[in-house]
């Protein structure tokens, strides 16, 4: 069997990112499995340019080198532990907690003044941007949202910098906007997570995998205030995906029934073959908290859990890949 090409759509959800990691490093050991296009938003926009980047410098294997590099040292700047003695109850009991509950009542413009950020110092050191922005070895799709009209933008592989993978990765409430010729950008989650248009219209393969970071379904209703928040916050992160493939599940049902010659873009959304991987069900029952916890054992957790949900996906569903969708799309009417 010859190379068999997938486009990539990957979902944000900060240090919950390491499953995107392990999930993309299980892919990577399969020499005939080959990226087109890759759709990102947040912490799925780092994994995207960390894969184009590796594979740039060194193939799948230089892929595999970079996003574990790129991990390694995120967990680097981990938050401390809650210092003993410090009151807990009714909070929580990591610093994640702590910062999470700061973000309620201060901005970034309070907390964060000059806007230090780890992350661009990161990026700048491990990504040649004008090398990828030159000769990239896969179009990119890189999510922001800006402010001031809540719109989708994509970012390309030929203007993509530090700016704007931080944009795409920009939490407001830890980190103050991202301006970029002019405009001010917010986290790409909020209007495209992550946005799968780019992967049908723009690139020539039929397959389009997207790594979930979060359940498309909830087993019973949320009744304290904790949980009523963390369902309302995943509600606004995953709104934008459902709606998407919504309409993309109802085009194709349509396209099929018609007995008339289709035009080009019907023939396009109809040979489209989707496919999913979702969260596990440790991923699933993380809090909100978890998702500012990058300590390297939890990373490294999360790691293997993707690439274990991944060499699953590969044994069901591999054979699924230029032949057919592996992903139910009744379930999004």
């Amino acid at each position: 069997m010859g190379a068999r090409k997938l486009n990539l759509a990957l979902q944000g959800g900060g240090a919950h990112g390491a499953f995107t990691w392990g999930v993309l490093d299980r892919l990577l050991e399969e020499p005939k499995l080959q990226f087109e296009g890759v759709s990102g938003a947040s912490a799925g926009a780092m994994n995207a340019v960390m894969l184009a980047s590796g594979l740039q410098q060194g193939g799948h294997a230089g892929a595999r080198e970079l996003l574990t590099r790129f991990w390694h040292e995120v967990s680097l700047h981990a938050l401390p532990e809650l210092p003993k003695g410090l009151p807990a109850a009714g909070i929580g009991e990591s610093m994640a907690d702590w910062m999470q509950m700061l973000s309620y009542y201060l901005s970034p413009y309070d907390l964060n003044p000059l806007d230090i950020n780890p992350l661009r110092s990161l990026v700048e050191r491990m990504v040649d941007f004008e090398q990828l922005q030159a000769a990239s070895p896969i179009r990119l799709f890189i999510a922001a949202t800006d402010v001031q009209t809540g719109k989708l933008r994509l970012f390309r592989e030929t203007e993509i910098s530090a700016d704007h993978l931080l944009a795409s990765a920009c939490l407001p409430t830890l980190h103050k906007a991202i301006e970029i010729d002019g405009r001010n950008y917010w986290d790409g989650g909020f209007s495209g997570n992550p946005a799968i248009y780019p992967l049908i219209f723009d690139c020539a393969s039929d397959d389009v995998l997207v790594i979930l970071l979060q359940p498309l379904m909830r087993v019973g209703t949320p009744v304290s205030a904790s949980a009523i928040r963390e369902r309302v916050a995943e509600f606004g992160f995953q709104s934008t995906y459902l709606r998407e493939m919504r309409a993309i599940s109802y085009m194709q049902f349509e396209i099929r029934k018609t007995p008339f010659s289709l035009g080009a873009f019907e023939r396009r959304v109809r040979r489209l073959r989707l496919h999913q991987i979702e969260s596990d069900e440790l991923l699933a029952s993380l809090d909100r908290a978890s998702k500012y916890d990058t300590r390297l054992h939890f990373l490294e957790a999360l790691r293997d859990r993707g690439r274990a949900q991944a060499d699953r996906w590969l044994e069901q569903n591999g054979h699924c890949i230029g032949r057919s969708s592996s992903c139910d799309l009744g379930l999004f009417l």
